[in-house]
């Protein structure tokens, strides 16, 4: 496989339980098969120590901004580029085939960085939904408390003018 990002080699290198391709002498990114960044991403994972300081060559000039292509899936299989948390300080390259991702230089740092486990991780997205969506989602619910309130005026109305004789178990003809 080549690097997405210096169309180099790029070598396997195995990180505790999983095995990954790394350009090493390049640019120093790492290709994560789908999956495997969940067992990396934890600075309590000590797996991901070992694919902290990827060697790099520092003359070389990488474009960050540029979008990748699936080194796996076929040559024109464009990775999506996305943030990692609610948090939005880094943002990986994910091939939306294979699922698998590319890390540039540095990121899996900023990734173990930005959270000390998955518990913080998910208070961090709870939070953020919560700030996002509270407000609308208590409208809402006025909204559809208002409706409740209608709705039951509406029946109570029709029991009114329509009173049902119907007792279950004790019926001689129809409904009404």
């Amino acid at each position: 496989m080549n690097c997405p990002a210096c169309t180099r080699e790029l070598t396997k290198l195995t990180a505790g339980p999983i095995a990954v391709d790394v350009c090493a002498g390049g640019c120093g990114g790492i290709w994560l098969d789908h999956f495997e960044l969940t067992k990396i991403d934890e600075q309590s994972e000590s797996a991901g120590e070992a694919l902290l300081d990827v060697p790099r060559d520092s003359s070389l000039l990488v474009d960050l901004e540029r979008r990748r292509t699936c080194p796996k899936c076929e040559p024109e299989m464009v990775m999506m580029r996305h943030f990692t948390s609610v948090t939005r300080k880094v943002t990986i390259d994910e091939c939306p085939g294979c699922g698998g991702i590319w890390l540039d230089a540095g990121e899996l740092k900023g990734i173990r960085s930005e959270f000390p486990s998955d518990e913080a991780r998910q208070e961090a997205a709870r939070k953020a939904f919560s700030e996002m969506f509270d407000a609308q989602l208590t409208d809402e619910q006025a909204k559809d408390e208002v409706e409740l309130e209608r709705a039951r005026k509406y029946v109570h109305t029709l029991r009114f003018i329509c009173p049902s004789t119907h007792l279950p178990g004790k019926q001689d003809g129809g409904a009404f």
